[in-house]
């Protein structure tokens, strides 16, 4: 499904030294990029295929270096090649030398000398190897040093005699052949063809040699086979020969051989009888054979094209017969094909593989002088086959399609040089064209075209080409003249086409058309393609060598003169042959867009490269204007990706298709927007438009493929969807398996509520969806009806709201019939909850009229019970739809639907007449269970009378859901007190007994209702129930004190002592509740009012225990949570290092590609306290489902322990410092032994429980959110992210902090005394710059204390030798101590002496008037230790009391 395109043919002219002259051989350098011809005057001529120059120029010469071979008289050269390893040339004469030629230094050496002439030199591939045949049949195979290996005989007799010559014969050289010796590519075997003896019709043998041996390996049949044309495939698949069908009367043909000299097949040359085949060769990828073939006025250039086992003339090229045209591809470049003629005319042919498939995908395959015509939209027909053809009186070399809307236009340029026009009929009547060959004229023209190079209808009447000027050798029918300048390259011609015949739209117009050239544009510049734009009319883009792209505009198709426009932006970067224009829609307006492909796979748009590695691309309609919507690609590495144009137009490729590149990585590749093509070198050809949505593939053995992308069916279900297409949009949903969700959720099911009636009309909608019984709830519709009207009845579920749409609008907008009966028993099966009940009521109702024999004539608007029955069984479940019968209670409805399912009747017959047996009630009642209706099955058995009392127990008993209605529905009162008690003993089994206890109460139950409120532990309940059964004191004395117990137990000492004290007297009991219960005002409350003081004193031993206590937890809390911390610190700072580490080395860990590492270490284990992992994927962590929850449970368990060096370490610190905070209950306890301490006179230890509770949780507080704030970061600063920074900032947000109510306000001040040191050591760390904030709390913190306290405690203290105070006085001189020393500086003291103000200055000024306070031993003391000067101190001692 391809075409050969010439893309460039540049010709140059190799000037010889005489007109007599001609060239005889070539020779090609690959390594230096030579050409190399030997002519018949013994000359060497060498030219640089770089000297080939693109567009236009002065002189058509090319220049060449001319060696002159010293022969001797009469002596020519039969024989040349190109010897890499020598880097010389290898020349065989007629007189039997062989010379070495070395071209740079123009020296020739003789190497050796053979009799009989040298009739042909042929080097192994490998280049070690020489193959030599003589003008006496002999073969000589020698090295390339020159040492023979072995000589033998080709032919079977002796043709030559002692002395004969080889008979060059004429010198133009018309009868030297070339290839009589055939390598195979890898130089293991070789060919040679030899007349048979003693035969008189010259018949001829294949033979294939071994390279080593010299061994004849096979021998092929006789034959008559034309010259010595022979050549080998270099894949070595084929030998290709030529046999002379002249005694057959026809043209030859070409024969393939296989290496054991049998042959596999042939094809004919399509030619007359006299053709002759000059010449055969492959080219290096082995895909395309070239020949030249001499007729009677023309010599054709002709290349083959083998697929599907057909054999397709893809291109053909003329010369005049006296040209003597003779070829050779390039040896590396598989699409490059040289040829040369006799007079030295050099022309290279740039060919280029295009799709044959055009924009309408329609497949237009060249085959010789036919085109294979095929509309892929009806079937994919891979050629050789197609639906009709077109036959052209001679071979076609380009084609260019025209079609809009109905109109479809053909032109061919042709190797005759003329051109072909068709019109087609339209494409809705191709299908009667079927197996149809239609002849086609070449159109009428005064003057000629010249040769065409490119080709692209510009409008339907005109005709855009690029074709040569001055350029005569290749087309023998037609030439264009020079330019009037003189100059020779290429123009731009526009062709204007006229039809005298009428066409007739069925039928095919291909004659009577008249062609003339109306504008004709010379460029310069080597053209490399044109193509229409589709956003203008009469314009087209014409693409220079190097990328350049200009605009062309006809003159004839607007009013203003032709001419081009350069566009920059639109340019490509490099030369590329495949080049495509798609009219696109940007922010609402229509623009074009080129998209090129080069040859090395850089796929180009507007200046940059989508896509480095591109094999073929296709662009996609889905809209009806054939505005371009997505660009379909495959790669090299055969993936195929869809690209929405937008993502083009907006920049988003990389982002979303990563280059197009596949990186492997399994994790992602779920996610990938590419699809993976099966065989290997498929390419696009093609794509189906529309809701075809399919993009076509050819395989690389000729096949078509189609391939539906997910993203292309969804863009056409949508877009169907926005057109109200319902129709095609349910085909299309059904034909690709798409969820038919998609056609109800596209704008909300709620819309789709709105347009249900449109889609039940739109046609064959309900044939539809009976033939095919579409089940899914998305395929139906509503009628005209507001969308509230269903969502009110079920707003939860779409499905239902959907279904009943679908059935208004059947029922309300379509006349009866069976098929929407159907329609409507399928909306009731296939409801959220399947309503089969109201579907076999309408069967029922069927069945009625059956049965009636009813001559309604509403009965033909219904189908067959039966066959409603059976669609409803397809719909649903059998045993659904048979106990939904059972539920109408209608046993012979029950019956036909159990038959109608292929039940064994032995199951359900006699289970139905045990039910027919029985009354009526009890038949429901029955079936009820059967069904699980409890609620009706009670309803029945009620009904049924007192008889059946016991079966309405029991049924409640084992369905306690069914007691609120059992009372509802029994009405004698002594049953409805066994109801009740019932109800009681089911709760009390569940285990409620608060209301099974109420339950007893209402029946009078006292008894088991005192049991139950004492087994839920509701001690007012019993002690009140005991008081409605009267129970005498000691019993109820008794029952307080198991009460008692039983709350101990249960660790509810408070409600203990609450009986203890309230029922048992106990108020020592009580008293002790109390303190277990931590109640302590309470405690204290009863022991004051009982005037006890031994109670008292119980009290308060317990309250300083508990006070004691608790100092110490929060001590050794406030260690835990440093220590918490610092581990919490350290393990979050080498995560972060790894994790950098690992950035570092591009390895991330969560992104570990499976393929890249080893089974062994293919991941993290899981164990690192640096890892979040876990192991996966490796055979060695493979483990049963049993395994994994049992380490799952395991894990859970151990969620609250730290395990260092764990995964689960960081989170498991984390949640341990948030464990440690103060409850609720603890700090209301705290609040209460609190007061309790300061009623009791305990204030100072008080006093230590609050600063030590403070500093616990001011410091959890604190870690916490230090936790929070670094488990949510990278970086951890040192400096910010420590305890004493958090500390600092909570502490001064201490009194907005509700969870700090518990403390009193009597010791706040109080207690800052204690962290003094560290706060000002943080405040005047650095002099003179703590903040304002910090002055303020420092200044009001020293001046917090009255004086009158301060001296009042401390001579109260010493008076009484007072150990607290002196303890406190001690550290309130340290404290100060540490104070000044943080503030002793120069500055400061003279701010003293001079009365200085500064901020420093104050706060000293402050701490000397507290020393003062504190007395002379604290000013002493400040004295030794230095920190106050001499005269500070006598000023502070004036007038100071020597207390």
């Amino acid at each position: 499904m391809k075409n050969l395109k010439l893309y460039t043919e540049i010709s140059q002219n190799l000037e010889l030294q005489s007109l007599q002259e001609v060239l005889l051989f070539s020779a090609f350098d690959i390594e230096r990029n030579r050409l190399f011809f030997a002519s018949s005057a013994n000359i060497i001529y060498t030219a640089h295929l770089s000297s080939f120059q693109n567009g236009k120029r002065k002189s058509l010469l090319l220049p060449s270096e001319i060696n002159q071979i010293e022969l001797e008289d009469g002596d020519l050269i039969t024989a040349f090649d190109y010897l890499m390893e020598k880097e010389s040339l290898i020349i065989g004469t007629e007189n039997g030398l062989l010379l070495l030629h070395n071209v740079d230094d123009n020296s020739t050496e003789i190497v050796g000398q053979v009799e009989g002439g040298v009739k042909c030199i042929s080097p192994s591939p490998d280049g070690d190897l020489l193959a030599i045949l003589t003008g006496f049949g002999q073969m000589l195979v020698m090295t390339h040093d020159w040492d023979l290996l072995y000589e033998t005989a080709i032919e079977e007799k002796e043709n030559y005699g002692d002395g004969a010559c080889l008979d060059v014969r004429e010198l133009d050289g018309k009868n030297m052949y070339e290839g009589s010796v055939s390598w195979r590519g890898d130089g293991k075997y070789f060919a040679t063809i030899s007349e048979v003896s003693d035969s008189s019709a010259l018949l001829k043998r294949i033979k294939v040699w071994e390279r080593d041996s010299g061994a004849l390996h096979s021998t092929s049949d006789s034959k008559v086979l034309k010259g010595a044309v022979l050549e080998w495939m270099p894949s070595g698949a084929k030998i290709a020969a030529v046999y002379d069908g002249k005694a057959e009367n026809r043209c030859p043909d070409i024969v393939f051989y296989e290496r054991n000299g049998l042959a596999r097949s042939s094809f004919g040359i399509k030619e007359a009888v006299d053709a002759t085949v000059e010449s055969l060769k492959w080219n290096c990828s082995s895909d395309l054979l070239a020949s030249v073939v001499r007729c009677e006025k023309y010599d054709a250039l002709k290349v083959w094209f083998f697929s599907n086992n057909h054999w397709y003339l893809k291109h053909e090229v003329r010369y005049s017969r006296q040209h003597g045209v003779r070829f050779m591809w390039d040896p590396v470049k598989p699409l490059q094909l040289i040829c040369w003629t006799l007079g030295g005319q050099i022309t290279i042919y740039n060919f280029a593989w295009i799709s044959a498939v055009m924009e309408n995908s329609t497949a237009l395959v060249i085959d010789d002088s036919k085109i294979l015509v095929t509309p892929l939209s009806l079937s994919l027909m891979p050629p050789p086959l197609h639906l009709f053809s077109l036959k052209f009186p001679s071979a076609v070399r380009d084609l260019a399609l025209y079609s809009n809307n109905s109109k479809n236009r053909v032109a061919a340029f042709l190797s005759d040089g003329s051109l072909g026009v068709v019109e087609l009929p339209d494409p809705d009547t191709w299908e009667e064209l079927e197996d149809k060959e239609f002849s086609v004229e070449a159109s009428i023209s005064e003057t000629g075209f010249g040769s065409f190079v490119h080709l692209s209808w510009l409008d339907s009447h005109i005709l855009l080409a690029v074709s040569h000027y001055d350029f005569t050798h290749s087309n023998c029918a037609s030439h264009s003249s020079m330019s009037e300048d003189g100059f020779s390259g290429f123009c731009l011609q526009e062709i204007e086409l006229v039809c005298s015949e009428d066409h007739v739209p069925s039928l095919v117009t291909g004659s009577g058309w008249h062609a003339k050239v109306s504008c004709r544009n010379y460029l310069e510049g080597l053209v490399i393609g044109i193509a229409p734009n589709p956003a203008k009319k009469c314009s087209a883009f014409v693409q220079f060598d190097g990328g350049k792209v200009v605009e062309y505009t006809s003159m004839l198709g607007l009013a203003v003169t032709g001419g081009s426009t350069k566009h920059d932006y639109m340019s490509f970067s490099s030369s590329c042959p495949w080049m495509s224009v798609s009219q696109v829609s940007d922010s609402g307006s229509l623009k074009p867009l080129l998209f090129g492909l080069d040859d090395i796979g850089r796929l180009h748009f507007e200046g940059k490269v989508l896509c480095n590695n591109c094999s073929s691309f296709s662009c996609y309609s889905n809209l009806a204007d054939q505005v371009i919507t997505h660009l379909i690609l495959s790669t090299k590495q055969d993936f195929l990706f869809v690209v929405e144009i937008s993502d083009i137009l907006h920049g988003e490729m990389e982002l979303k298709y990563e280059n197009f590149v596949h990186t492997g990585n399994r994790r992602k590749e779920e996610n990938m927007n590419f699809i993976n093509i099966w065989e290997r070198g498929s390419k696009i050809v093609g794509v189906l438009h529309g809701d075809a949505a399919a993009a076509i593939i050819q395989t690389t053995r000729g096949n078509l493929e189609s391939i539906c992308p997910r993203k292309l069916v969804l863009a056409s279900i949508v877009n169907a969807l926005i057109q109200r297409r319902f129709r095609d949009a349910l085909l299309l949903v059904r034909r690709h398996r798409i969820d038919f969700n998609i056609i109800v959720d596209h704008c909300g099911w709620q819309t789709f509520l709105q347009s249900a009636s449109e889609f039940v009309k739109q046609e064959n909608i309900m044939e539809t969806l009976y033939k095919n019984y579409i089940t899914t709830p998305c395929q139906n519709g509503a009628g005209d009806v507001q969308t509230k009207d269903f969502v009110a009845l079920d707003a939860s579920s779409k499905v239902s709201s959907l279904l009943l749409a679908i059935r208004k609008a059947l029922e309300e907008q379509v006349t009866g019939s069976p098929a929407r009966e159907l329609c409507i028993l399928t909306t009731l099966a296939r409801s959220d909850r399947p309503m089969l009940e109201e579907a076999l009521e309408r069967i029922k109702v069927i069945r009625e009229m059956e049965l009636l024999g009813s001559s309604d004539p509403r009965r033909t608007s219904y189908p067959s019970a039966e066959e409603a029955l059976k669609h409803l069984l397809w719909l649903s479940d059998s045993d659904a739809v048979f106990e939904a019968a059972l539920g109408l209670y209608d046993l012979n409805l029950a019956a036909i639907v159990a038959l109608n399912s292929q039940r064994d009747p032995k199951e359900f017959l006699p289970y139905l007449q045990e039910l027919e047996c029985m009354p009526s009630l009890i038949m429901c009642y029955n079936i009820d269970l059967r069904l699980h209706r409890f609620e009706k099955a009670l309803t029945h058995i009620v009904s049924a009378g007192d008889a059946y009392y016991s079966d309405c127990m029991n049924l409640m008993i084992k369905n306690p859901q069914l007691f609120p209605l059992g009372l509802q529905m029994i009405t004698d009162p002594a049953k409805k007190m066994q109801v009740l008690e019932a109800w009681g003993d089911h709760l009390s089994y569940e285990k409620c007994f608060e209301d099974a206890a109420t339950t007893y109460l209402c029946c009078s139950s006292l008894e088991n209702a005192l049991k139950a409120y004492r087994a839920c532990g509701n001690w007012t309940g019993v002690l009140t129930v005991a008081g409605l059964l009267k129970l005498e004191k000691d019993e109820i004395m008794l029952l307080a004190h198991d009460l008692c117990e039983e709350l101990q137990a249960l660790g509810k000492p408070a409600e203990a002592a609450q009986i203890a004290l309230e029922y048992c007297g106990d108020v020592n009991s009580g008293i002790n509740l109390l303190i277990s219960a931590r109640n302590w005002e309470e405690a204290l409350r009863v022991a004051f009012m009982h005037r006890q003081e031994d109670l008292v004193l119980a009290v308060k031993n317990a309250a300083l225990d508990c006070a004691s206590t608790l100092i110490s937890e929060y001590k050794e809390g406030l260690e835990k949570v440093g220590k918490y911390l610092t581990r919490y610190l350290a393990v979050r700072q080498r995560r972060l290092l790894l994790a950098a580490k690992l950035r570092s080395e591009e390895r991330s860990i969560n992104d570990l590609d499976d393929d890249t590492v080893s089974e062994a270490s293919s991941n993290f284990s899981g164990m690192s306290a640096y890892t979040t992992g876990t192991r996966k994927g490796s055979a060695a962590s493979v483990t049963s489902s049993v395994t994994s929850k049992a380490r799952d449970m395991r894990r859970q368990r151990k969620r609250g322990k730290i395990r260092p060096g764990s995964p689960d370490e960081e989170l498991a610190l984390v949640e341990h410092l948030k464990g440690m905070s103060l409850t609720a209950g603890a700090k209301h306890e705290l609040r209460s032994l609190l007061v309790t301490l300061v009623m009791l006179g305990g204030d100072e230890i008080a006093r230590k429980l609050q600063l030590a509770g403070e500093n616990f949780q001011l410091s959890q507080m604190a870690a916490v959110k230090l936790a929070e704030d670094t488990i949510s970061t990278d970086i951890i600063n040192e400096q910010a992210h420590t305890l004493e920074h958090y500390s600092r900032q909570m502490r001064s947000e201490l009194p907005n902090l509700d969870s700090f109510s518990w403390r009193s306000k009597l010791w706040l001040d109080t207690c800052r005394f204690a962290p003094l040191h560290g706060y000002l050591a943080c405040r005047l760390g650095c002099r003179c710059r703590w903040p304002s904030s910090s002055k303020s709390e420092l200044r009001s913190f020293m001046l917090a204390r009255e004086e009158s306290v301060v001296v009042n405690k401390t001579q109260d203290g010493f008076r009484g030798r007072n150990a607290e105070v002196i303890v406190w006085y001690n550290k309130m001189i340290c404290v100060i101590t540490s104070a000044l020393r943080m503030i002793a500086s120069e500055e400061a003291r003279n701010n003293i002496d001079g009365g200085g103000d500064g901020p420093q200055g104050a706060l000293l000024h402050r701490l000397l008037s507290i020393s003062k306070l504190l007395g002379k031993r604290c000013l002493c003391s400040l004295q030794a230790k230095q920190l106050l000067l001499p005269e500070q101190i006598a000023w502070q001692m004036k007038e100071m009391p020597d207390k």
